[in-house]
């Protein structure tokens, strides 16, 4: 990511500062595509916390869900959102991220996204073609309708996005920077509300906390998948913008539904790596350890199921059997077939000498999708003015108790767009409170009563502890005195994490453990609230679903 313009920083402030008009922390789909929709006389910082390849949008291979096809419509989309939300979505959200669907495409198509198309198509304008593009299928859709760039559309997005952010001088881009906390304050004396007015930041690189001072916060920093032990997500994804969220007293909701991939490859000499629903889209069959077929056994949809339905059937099989995996087969399409419709995954496979043309994937579900987070509006817009949450960070209404395949994607557009939107419009109106305040001066990061540690031990020891505990005690499948002994444990972690952090200098490690404490604790909160088994929360004491269905919300002056 050479090349991207530097901002000059004010002269008044000192080096370990920066202000701009609009921080964005994360830099993945929602992240970029929100900078580039700011309008270009507004001065945007970007922070990635490891190189800017380490967002959830980099692994991404599925694609994005949206209607182009003639023979699918926009209520179709809509309704099985809905289905697939098990009574959780909310109706006008999800109508209104489904319409944004179709501009989407045409956008990233004009910027030179390469999705795959159904026939090559030579000195043809892209941006007029939609038509073209070939569009796959995958769990709970009930249309072809996923846009797609092979099996490795994360990359191709985020190539794409990335380029042109380089041409934007606008905006800046500070890598290996970890968000420590937003900062609330009241710009304007006598202002009755605080204000979302930038963020302390450690710098990776120098080992200190900057202070960045913003005018308006975007929190992109995706999902907490790494709250749990096996996961498809990248190292990075602990969390932090929902916790730190949490911290600035934000609302959090219906984080008990995280979704697990059913399908991520076991083998041990490669971490998680996701197999694309698509695999079973284009005819995968699962199978037991014999070769049976078994998911008839589980819904009439078969391998396309919704995932939370596929996933706790491989988790059913596999505690029935006693076995670490169980395979998925895509042999029978044909060894071209497999190589065009998949060519990353049978690359990536024949590195632990797997050859998917010839022998069935071994598959584990993992952790891979936090369905809740910071409550916002369609605008992005949370508890906190100023501050704003989009992409998988955010809880909008879209997904309810279950995510649908290649939703997400979607999300992360339709809210950067939106985001972007409300920001400018409140520029020109001039209504953010931290624009009016001209020369408000932001609290200096204070480690001065802290020392070095010399004892990271307690670092790797607890991460360990909670990733392991969250994976066995708040799964796929719950119990009541799983999430008991969860919660004991966490929040004796979180007295030991909190009173480490209060003695010793910060390091990425523990921010990030700091915040997978936090998120844990929220995870298993949602939870206990909800006695019932609905969509990706499913519990052997209250196997039933309700007849009402609410949403688990979180309120920051409630005592957890």
């Amino acid at each position: 990511m050479t090349g991207i313009t530097q901002l000059n920083t004010n002269s008044n402030l000192d080096q370990s500062s920066h202000q701009c008009d609009v921080l964005i922390i994360g830099s993945g789909a929602a992240g970029l595509s929100c900078a580039l929709k700011l309008p270009e006389h507004l001065s945007v910082v970007i922070l990635s916390k490891a190189d800017i390849t380490e967002a959830s949008t980099f692994y991404a291979q599925g694609g994005i869900a949206a209607v182009i096809d003639d023979t699918d419509s926009l209520d179709a989309h809509v309704q099985d959102t809905l289905i697939c939300g098990g009574g959780l979505c909310k109706e006008d959200v999800v109508q209104a991220i489904v319409e944004s669907g179709p501009g989407i495409i045409q956008w990233l198509d004009e910027l030179g996204v390469p999705f795959t198309r159904n026939t090559a198509t030579p000195g043809t304008s892209v941006s007029n073609d939609l038509s073209s593009l070939h569009l796959t299928q995958e769990g709970g859709h009930s249309h072809r309708r996923i846009i797609h760039a092979a099996d490795a559309t994360g990359v191709a997005i985020w190539q794409v996005l990335a380029k042109t952010v380089q041409t934007r001088k606008n905006i800046k881009l500070l890598s290996h920077r970890t968000a420590v906390d937003l900062i609330r304050a009241k710009p304007i004396t006598g202002q009755k509300d605080d204000h979302c007015c930038g963020a302390y930041v450690y710098n990776q690189a120098e080992n200190h906390v900057e202070t960045v001072k913003a005018n308006a916060v975007v929190l992109a920093t995706g999902g907490a998948s790494k709250t749990y032990l096996y996961t498809s997500n990248p190292e990075v994804a602990t969390g932090d913008g929902i916790a730190m969220a949490w911290r600035a007293k934000c609302r959090v909701a219906n984080m008990e539904f995280m979704q697990f991939h059913p399908t991520s490859l076991f083998h041990p000499k490669m971490r998680s790596f996701l197999i694309s629903e698509a695999v079973r889209g284009e005819g995968g069959h699962l199978l037991l350890p014999n070769g049976e077929r078994f998911m008839h056994r589980f819904h009439p949809q078969l391998e396309l199921a919704p995932r939370d339905v596929v996933a706790r059937a491989i988790d059913h099989e596999m505690k029935r059997l006693g076995v670490d995996c169980l395979y998925l087969d895509i042999t029978h399409r044909g060894e071209d077939f497999i190589k065009s419709h998949f060519p990353m995954i049978y690359k990536k496979c024949l590195e632990v000498d797997l050859d998917i043309t010839k022998e069935p994937i071994p598959v584990v579900p993992a952790a891979h999708y936090t369905c809740g987070g910071v409550v916002t509006d369609l605008a992005g817009s949370t508890d906190l003015p100023g501050l704003y949450a989009i992409g998988e960070t955010a809880s909008t209404g879209l997904h309810g108790a279950n995510r649908m395949a290649s939703n997400s994607l979607l999300e992360c557009f339709a809210l950067a767009f939106s985001a972007a939107k409300d920001i400018a419009s409140q520029y020109e109106a001039e209504t953010l409170p931290a624009l009016k305040a001209k020369n408000f001066k932001l609290p200096a990061w204070d480690e001065s009563q802290v020392d070095d540690s010399d004892e990271n031990v307690v670092i790797t020891h607890n991460w360990h502890e909670l990733r392991r505990l969250m994976w066995d005690y708040v799964g796929i499948v719950r119990t009541d005195k799983r999430l008991a002994r969860a919660a004991r444990r966490i929040q004796l972690l979180q007295q030991e994490i909190q009173e480490y952090y209060s003695h010793y200098k910060v390091s990425n490690d523990l921010l990030e453990l700091r915040n997978l404490v936090t998120v844990a604790q929220l995870i298993v909160e949602c939870a206990k609230l909800r006695k019932e088994s609905r969509g990706l929360h499913f519990t052997t004491d209250y196997p039933q679903e309700l007849e009402e269905a609410f949403d688990s919300i979180l309120i920051p002056t409630e005592k957890l």
